[in-house]
């Protein structure tokens, strides 16, 4: 998950309910008349914004697994609440960036299409763009969500934790109908970005050993655990290290090498190569043949990322189409 620029607990409601029925509503296009210029808007607006700031890509991207897997992809993670009661006042979502881009694009699309596309869209088409802005594949994803109306703190509990296993990731996506290949892919997403120190802290200071008390986990090369100490030291939270060392700008298969080799950064990357059913997802995309053999990474995140998007999604008459981002109709 990210993913991703910000912390990044990897990436759910819907969890405990699936892929919804209602996802079928949404097309390829589906703005093509009532607003012919959402998409290109859009994409406009994250490129204006990444070119001061390129940081705000993988913030994009982790913004919307952080949507999806909370109530399902309803733009509820954008709305604010008083008294730290909305969703995004979850500490799960600690370091959360990238709201003011989805209102800017919103508020330019008021003044073209005046009450016409949801923000839960505009996350994912934000999303999508920053993929292939930081050289990752460019695909089509399908339009049509409407907007929640529903934002509570005590929702953001479901997203999974850096600290969970792969047991309890795989369960988690498995319950928003996501499978194992999906959970490699998307958690793939962290190719881009940094993570703060705050998450990694128990990694590399407060590790249950085997013989009892606390120290470095023991997975982690010796080199590069003092490559990450250099980087971390003992309470700091917020330096940031790359999540996917050597190649954190460029959206490529390096974060799958460095996990399958021991270098993963965080806990739930780690364990992708400490379970049956995932380690060999991890390696086949990152042997070298794979390019030309398959399995093909970009497409098949690609194909991830539009299945993610349908989760739990509101379409026809359900929900509403805001018209700010952040506070609900």
């Amino acid at each position: 998950m990210g993913t991703a620029s910000g912390a990044v607990a990897l990436l759910l409601v819907v969890l405990g309910a699936s892929v919804s029925s209602s996802s079928g509503q949404l097309q390829v296009g589906f703005y093509s008349k009532s607003c012919p210029s959402a998409e290109s808007t859009v994409a406009s607006v994250v490129r204006g914004t990444a070119a001061a700031d390129s940081t705000i890509l993988p913030a994009l991207l982790r913004l919307q697994f952080h949507d999806c897997f909370v109530r399902g992809c309803d733009a509820s993670v954008l709305i604010k609440g008083g008294n730290n009661n909305a969703e995004v006042d979850n500490n799960k979502h600690q370091g959360l960036r990238g709201m003011d881009v989805i209102e800017n694009a919103k508020a330019q699309l008021e003044s073209e299409c005046p009450g016409v596309v949801s923000c839960a869209d505009i996350v994912v088409l934000a999303a999508r763009d920053a993929v292939a802005f930081t050289g990752g594949p460019s695909f089509d994803v399908p339009t049509g969500r409407r907007d929640g109306k529903v934002s509570n703190v005590r929702d953001g509990d479901v997203l999974p934790d850096v600290r969970d296993s792969a047991q309890v990731l795989r369960s988690k996506f498995r319950a928003s109908g996501l499978d194992d290949k999906d959970l490699v892919l998307l958690s793939s997403a962290h190719t881009v970005g940094t993570t703060a120190c705050f998450f990694i802290q128990d990694r590399l200071y407060k590790f249950p050993l085997p013989g009892g008390g606390l120290g470095s986990d023991p997975s982690i090369p010796d080199g590069f655990l003092s490559e990450l100490k250099s980087r971390c030291a003992p309470g700091d939270s917020n330096s940031r290290v790359s999540l996917d060392r050597g190649s954190e700008r460029v959206f490529d298969t390096s974060i799958l090498r460095n996990i399958r080799n021991g270098f993963a950064v965080i806990a739930s990357d780690a364990a992708l190569y400490n379970d049956t059913s995932t380690v060999d997802v991890v390696d086949s995309y990152s042997g070298l043949l794979s390019t030309i053999f398959g399995p093909y990474f970009r497409q098949d995140f690609a194909d991830s990322m539009v299945k993610m998007g349908s989760i739990g999604v509101l379409t026809g008459a359900s929900g509403e189409v805001r018209k700010v981002c952040s506070k609900f109709n």
